[in-house]
């Protein structure tokens, strides 16, 4: 059980919830939500900044002098120049939910002097909440998590997400499926990427891979990894990756024999590991246990 939460994790809880409302009436009638789309199979509803908005108003008010890092707005709101920005996507998987596919989230998370502090991914389809604070642990619904104990690849269940955008690397991509696809248990696409990271921290799914994200889509769900004893990175196992567009979790064992496969796909690859996968990986030593990948 969490015992006391942290006032910032407190203010993001309330927020998410917030904005959680707002999605759940939405829900109700999804077909008279107007959607535009910000580019070929990118879209945004009125139901994503208002949700948005909700959450940058109950942050701001709370700590005013922070700054805001949001998928709709930018950095146009809060002060630019704060140590302490608010990481925010008001409503993650806006394609399933336009649709009806309850597979969506907030995600907000808090990243102090360029380190992730803080961090909510709230379900508003089954009202659960996934939290984290640095060091202390993550939780849903204020049970502890821990990322899956699975070390057998062909045991695993891997979630991950695919290209959609004009320009993404299709054939790329399909090689790095086709690899883990055939020496794994399973592929899942569920489609909104910081609820996906929240399933590995809950060991629901044993590792995530997926290109193309933002800071948003990952900030709160790679801490939620770390503080379940997992690992995240980049393709190549670097921890600094949040601005790398390229993203890999799971627990220890498991993101030890996937950095080998997927490194040669990086952008951030040598041209060695392009060649020549070796079994090299570095970690986020986020997780107060240590665990390492070995």
């Amino acid at each position: 059980m969490i015992t006391t939460l942290h006032p910032m994790l407190n203010v993001a809880i309330k927020a998410a919830r917030a904005a959680g409302a707002i999605i759940n009436r939405a829900a109700l009638d999804v077909e008279s939500v107007r959607i535009s789309q910000k580019q070929v199979n990118d879209f945004v509803t009125e139901v994503d900044q208002a949700s948005e908005e909700v959450i940058i108003d109950t942050l701001l008010t709370a700590y005013p002098d922070h700054g805001i890092l949001a998928e709709e707005s930018g950095t146009t709101h809060g002060n630019p120049n704060s140590d302490h920005v608010w990481c925010i996507d008001p409503l993650d998987g806006t394609t399933n939910f336009i649709h009806g596919f309850p597979f969506y989230c907030v995600s907000i998370a808090l990243i102090s002097h360029g380190k992730i502090e803080q961090a909510v991914v709230y379900d508003p389809t089954r009202n659960d909440l996934f939290t984290a604070t640095k060091g202390r642990g993550a939780f849903v619904n204020d049970r502890r998590l821990r990322v899956s104990k699975r070390i057998r690849l062909n045991e695993c269940l891997v979630s991950t997400g695919f290209p959609f955008r004009p320009g993404d690397d299709f054939q790329t991509y399909l090689q790095m499926m086709s690899e883990v696809m055939q020496k794994t248990a399973g592929i899942r696409r569920p489609g909104a990427a910081a609820l996906d990271l929240a399933y590995v921290a809950a060991g629901y799914t044993d590792a995530f891979f997926e290109t193309g994200l933002h800071p948003w889509d990952m900030a709160a769900g790679a801490l939620l990894v770390t503080e379940a004893g997992g690992l995240i990175g980049n393709f190549t196992g670097e921890s600094k990756f949040l601005d790398h567009k390229e993203c890999l979790a799971g627990n220890p064992k498991v993101y030890a024999q996937l950095v080998p496969m997927l490194q040669k796909f990086s952008k951030f690859a040598s041209t060695a590991e392009k060649t020549s996968v070796r079994p090299s990986v570095l970690t986020l030593h986020a997780d107060k246990d240590n665990n390492r990948a070995v």
